[in-house]
């Protein structure tokens, strides 16, 4: 069966990878036995997806960035470059933890920003992004704007990737889209 996917000479694709149609992957990247890509994905030079790795269609995951056993991305996430997922929260060179990976999900639409780190075991919301050289330690809500270490929320963000500005009712419109938004309490959601 012909490949539907594109992959650079150099690239190594291990038997039992379920690589969806239009994928494109670059310069010395691995993809092991039992990851699940989507379709239309597009990895970077140097890319490492680890076994049972699942990611959703759209998919950019740029240069230097390794997706760990545990971690799971929805549709069009996107991973800057250098940014790092963990799977284990206490790892020792000496003791076996296998047995002990925790699931990162990443909700569809995110954006997680160049040198990030997220530390396994938690959820990144819908839209939300992550900064530059942020650490992720605990969950992330839909459309939040996090910086920092850790990381803290100084915002939010629509689907288009415009900072909203809510009004004194908690209501925004993205200029963009022509989304409207409403937050109450520490969540942003659209409204109807």
């Amino acid at each position: 069966m012909e490949n539907t996917y594109y992959a650079h000479k150099t690239a190594i694709i291990d038997d039992g990878c379920i690589i969806g149609n239009g994928t494109k992957i670059w310069h010395f990247s691995h993809l092991m036995q039992g990851c699940q890509i989507g379709e239309k994905c597009n990895f970077g030079q140097n890319v490492f997806i680890a076994p049972n790795v699942v990611l959703g269609k759209n998919v950019k995951v740029q240069n230097n960035v390794s997706i760990y056993q545990g971690v799971e991305c929805e549709d069009n996430v996107f991973l800057g470059p250098s940014m790092v997922f963990t799977n284990v929260k206490n790892p020792r060179s000496t003791v076996n933890r296998k047995n002990e990976y925790l699931k990162t999900l990443v909700k569809q639409g995110a954006t997680i920003g160049a040198n990030a780190t997220i530390i396994c075991g938690v959820t990144i919301g819908k839209f939300a992004f992550v900064g530059a050289g942020a650490v992720v330690s605990s969950d992330i809500p839909d459309f939040a704007i996090v910086v920092g270490v850790p990381a803290k929320i100084i915002g939010w963000m629509s689907q288009a990737g415009e900072k909203l500005k809510f009004d004194q009712n908690g209501f925004a419109e993205c200029t963009l889209s022509k989304i409207k938004y409403h937050k109450l309490n520490n969540h942003v959601k659209i409204t109807k």
